[in-house]
């Protein structure tokens, strides 16, 4: 009967440290899943920050503002505005003239 009781206390002992290992794990685990869902949480805070943001870079105003102060770009005004008409495309036949008569002729025209 000796032997049966020093076999069940070393199973008895091994039980117990399996146990309290498990339960480390399990403790270890959780931290882990704490520390990636409040990663999870700051990732889609700065997701929401990021689509507020190209939602305010991308307004028409503030693509305008950056394009008069830094590109030094004006808005088009009817007075430098060139309206062309009646444009022919080249085809097979003989090049047809420049321009027709009463037409002015265009910048980059040839007298």
């Amino acid at each position: 009967m000796n032997r049966l009781t020093i076999f069940l206390l070393g199973a008895l002992v091994l039980c117990a440290l399996s146990l309290v290992s498990a339960q480390h794990e399990a403790r270890t685990l959780f931290v882990a899943l704490e520390r990636a869902q409040g990663e999870e949480r700051q990732l889609e805070t700065d997701w929401s920050r990021l689509q507020y943001q190209q939602s305010a870079l991308s307004k028409s105003a503030r693509i305008a503002d950056a394009a008069r102060s830094q590109l030094k770009m004006t808005p088009v005004s009817p007075g430098r505005t060139q309206y062309l008409q009646g444009i022919v495309l080249p085809s097979a036949t003989p090049a047809a003239p420049a321009h027709q008569a009463g037409d002015a002729p265009r910048e980059g025209d040839k007298p």
